[in-house]
């Protein structure tokens, strides 16, 4: 059984700083990409960042420079940095992940994370 969980989400004023955590856990053969995504009420879920497993990111254009993407192999965890906080970031985040593991390969999501910016 494959778990896989966000954490670190909360209540920021705009200009401020979070860090967001993605952890997956469970009978884990290897983990492949972990994505970033973000979702609201008036929106659909939209792609945020990625990381492959040798920790190469990529953003979405709209959070270049802001966004600082990582993980930890050793932890299967991978870390959404988000800096300078503006209101549209307002959102839930969710992570997933390709992962391979005892009983197949298949790809995960968590049950997200609430990120709210304040003015």
């Amino acid at each position: 059984q494959v778990q896989l969980v966000e954490s670190g989400g909360g209540l920021v004023q705009a200009g401020g700083s979070l860090r967001l955590s993605c952890a997956v856990s469970g009978s884990i053969l290897s983990i492949n990409a972990m994505n970033w995504y973000r979702q609201t009420p008036e929106k659909q879920r939209e792609f945020v960042a990625t990381i492959t497993a040798g920790g190469r990111p990529n953003y979405a254009d709209y959070v270049k420079g802001r966004f600082n993407n990582s993980r930890e192999n050793a932890k299967n965890t991978a870390y959404l940095q988000i800096n300078s906080q503006q209101l549209e970031d307002t959102a839930v985040y969710y992570c997933n992940a390709d992962v391979r593991a005892l009983s197949g390969t298949a790809k995960f999501w968590g049950q997200g994370t609430q990120v709210t910016v304040s003015s």
